[in-house]
């Protein structure tokens, strides 16, 4: 391709908006382009990145037997309803009506499109196990997008999803899958983080998404030598409990029934009753409202103080007392109260519990909009607390759980770095990172929504479970960026780069021209793919643009070259600069910068 036939749209400057450096870059080098809130335009040297990528992930996919489809991304609401997603999906699922007045929506997902498309073809026990696929255009209207294509409105992803007949199909299936991530991660030049994770509304078993450690992350990953985890899916141990490694679950820990809690034994445990005011000792705390501040009041430790966090559901309200130095995971909480939506309760709910702000507490509590009182397992580590005596600037001392309490404890609490690791090998420490795949294990929710049944050998219907296996295509090329840039620009490896080679040519005559494109035809012919920049422009701005777009291999053909036959090769990614003779016919050369590549793309296979 010649530079002065393609559209190179640099910009000198960086975009005022873009706070993050793969935004920053994709707009300076003229990958993409805004056309709103989460909205971008991919222009040609940036589509040329998507289309590399999703040809790795195609490769990589194809490679397991998965079969590619391309489904509408317009979907009627009916698949939705049957799925149950329809009323549980937030503001994020973009909903429209036709012409028609019938709902549609705008797919962020395909579970319900697949689901439904292969209930009319599978029929057999035969027809098992099957992986479909298609890399295509999702929309979710994200309340917030923010850094560029890494969390827009529109993006490309590559969705998949597994039937089988029985769970050790599944299971294989999905460590395919696993290695098909680790595969395409890694021919596309990134380091990712597969962690456990929370399936959230996609429901489902286990759940591992492969995370990019990154500053601007979104996600918090708790990470120890043999555990690696989001931290909304990772349990908090207590010392102070006996807590050991047991798998991933804390011992005696609460399922997410709430059916079970553990703790040493109180010196109130037992047959005691619930405590009330009159039981306690009556702190006067004015003008408290914060745990620190009660904290600094007693002169005492957040940990050895009960907090109490309220909040409202589409169920009702939700009271829960946890130690001070802790903090609700929200997520484990909607897993077990089995809720959509969750927000700090109002004023005027505390009053109806007989509570007030700043000073709650969880007895003497008033039943009303159907309140369900829980307690953190850090409730269980000390005897008695300090908490809130429901009185304005009132806390009381020496409350204690039930024995009912204390066995309907249940791990809510997040996980933070320095907790113990749940593989007991020492301390957690935490990281951030940025999604970019994710692998579920759905289980039967979607076959069984949709009927979906094939017949087994003793020709019963059987009802078919599923993997689902996600990767952000937009998003993998904007973290690509995020883990190889510097401050000339992008550093891309080669098996993504929009073209392997950029051959810039200083010619000052039609002799010297002619043999410049008698260098890249040669290129050409050796199935190099190179863009010449050919531009009439200075060469100070031909090589800043190459440096910002980040091309692997830079030839040059100067006075040396019209000279004595010696162009100049430079490597992106370490900086080298070499000389090297072309050869008759431009062979040398040819040679060395298949030498360079091959390399290049050698080191992209660990």
């Amino acid at each position: 391709m010649k530079a002065s036939q393609f559209l190179i749209a640099t910009l000198r400057e960086d975009p005022q908006d873009a706070q993050v450096a793969s935004h920053r870059l994709m707009l300076r080098s003229g990958l993409v382009r805004k056309v709103g809130a989460g909205l971008y335009h991919i222009l040609p040297m940036g589509l040329r990145v998507i289309r590399k990528i999703e040809a790795i992930v195609r490769e990589e996919m194809n490679r397991t037997g998965a079969m590619e489809f391309q489904l509408p991304v317009l979907i009627p609401a009916e698949l939705w309803e049957k799925s149950g997603r329809w009323n549980t999906m937030g503001k994020e699922m973009f909903r429209l009506k036709d012409r028609h007045d019938v709902w549609n929506v705008l797919g962020p997902t395909h579970e319900e499109s697949f689901t439904d498309l292969m209930s009319q073809i599978l029929r057999s026990y035969r027809d098992l196990p099957v992986n479909v696929y298609q890399i295509h255009t999702k929309f979710r209207d994200e309340i917030r997008p923010r850094f560029g294509v890494i969390r827009s409105r529109e993006f490309i992803m590559k969705d998949a999803y597994s039937f089988h007949a029985d769970a050790a199909s599944l299971d294989e299936t999905y460590q395919k899958m696993r290695g098909a991530y680790r595969q395409i991660f890694q021919r596309s030049g990134l380091e990712t983080v597969p962690v456990e994770a929370d399936s959230g509304s996609m429901g489902g078993s286990g759940s591992e998404e492969f995370m990019v450690p990154s500053e601007i992350g979104e996600e918090v990953l708790l990470l120890s030598d043999e555990y690696r985890s989001n931290q909304e899916k990772t349990p908090v141990l207590y010392a102070e409990l006996g807590d050991t490694a047991e798998g991933s679950s804390p011992k005696n820990a609460a399922s997410d029934k709430g059916s079970s809690g553990g703790g040493k034994k109180a010196a109130n445990s037992g047959t005691a009753a619930a405590p009330t005011l009159a039981d306690l000792q009556i702190i006067d705390t004015p003008k408290i409202r914060t745990i620190e501040e009660l904290a600094q009041f007693l002169k005492c430790q957040t940990a050895e103080l009960l907090k109490s966090v309220v909040y409202r559901t589409e169920n009702g309200l939700v009271f829960i007392g946890i130690r001070g130095d802790r903090d609700i995971n929200e997520v484990k909480l909607k897993n077990h109260l089995g809720c959509l939506e969750l927000n700090p309760a109002s004023d005027a709910d505390f009053t109806k519990i007989g509570s007030v702000p700043g000073s709650a507490g969880p007895f003497d509590l008033k039943v009303a909009d159907n309140l369900q009182i829980l307690f953190d397992r850090s409730a269980l580590t000390a005897d008695t607390w300090i908490t809130g005596a429901n009185r304005k600037d009132k806390h009381v001392k020496g409350f204690y759980l039930t024995a009912e309490q204390k066995a309907g404890a249940v791990d809510l609490a997040l996980a933070v770095n320095g907790d113990p690791s749940p593989a007991g090998d020492g301390l957690l420490r935490e990281m951030r990172g940025i999604e970019v795949g994710h692998i579920f294990k759905l289980g039967d929710k979607y076959t069984k929504a949709f009927g979906l049944t094939v017949l087994d050998p003793d020709q019963k219907p059987i009802v078919p479970i599923m993997g689902c296996y996600g990767i952000g295509i937009n998003r993998t090329m904007a973290t690509v960026i995020e883990q190889n840039h510097d401050d000339k620009g992008i550093v891309w490896p080669i098996s993504v780069a929009p073209f392997e080679v950029c051959l810039v040519s200083i010619t000052k005559t039609e002799e010297e021209k002619s043999q410049a494109q008698a260098v890249y035809e040669s290129m050409l012919s050796a199935g190099l793919d190179v863009l010449w920049d050919d531009r009439d422009l200075r060469p100070g701005v031909r090589f800043n643009d190459a440096e910002l777009l980040g091309y692997p291999i830079r030839v040059t053909l100067g006075k040396f070259y019209f000279q004595d036959g010696e162009a100049e090769i430079q490597i992106r990614n370490s900086g080298e600069s070499l000389k090297q003779k072309a050869g008759k016919d431009t062979s040398d050369l040819l040679k060395k910068l298949g030498e360079i590549k091959s390399e290049l793309f050698a080191a992209l296979q660990g």
